[in-house]
């Protein structure tokens, strides 16, 4: 049986007060989580860079304001998942740890917000523009 989480187990200065209490998760969990906030921020560094690049290289495609619109909207995205990654992170660590219930990733609504937004801005222009 797994000894609770305590001064003397290991944990030492930042991670101890980071992680708080609980037992140690099975080191594949562990991994698996870590993968997974690597994943968002893999996303959150792709909206990034789309972000950037619609502003640097579409000036002759879209209108100044459509243009400025969608890649503020792709760095909004990307602060807000490259942030919220850590988070997302942490509760799970924590939910592990205390064996409880994985809470709900609230980072996943906001960018299926965030990109339908941006895709909805692709196709009104793509519908309004006249080639």
């Amino acid at each position: 049986m797994a000894a609770t989480h305590s001064p003397g187990d290991g944990r030492k200065g930042l991670s101890a007060r980071i992680l708080r209490d609980g037992t140690e998760p099975d080191p594949r969990f562990t991994l698996a989580n870590e993968r997974t906030f690597l994943a968002w921020i893999r996303t959150s560094l792709a909206l990034l860079a789309g972000g950037v690049a619609v502003e640097a290289f579409m000036a002759d495609l879209f209108v100044p304001d459509l243009r400025r619109s969608i890649a503020v909207l792709l760095l909004l995205l990307a602060l807000v998942i490259g942030g919220g990654s850590f988070f997302r992170w942490l509760n799970v660590e924590r939910a592990m740890r205390r064996k409880v219930p994985l809470p709900l990733p609230w980072i996943a609504p906001i960018l299926a917000a965030g990109g339908a937004l941006v895709a909805a801005a692709m196709v009104a222009f793509v519908l309004l523009s006249t080639a």
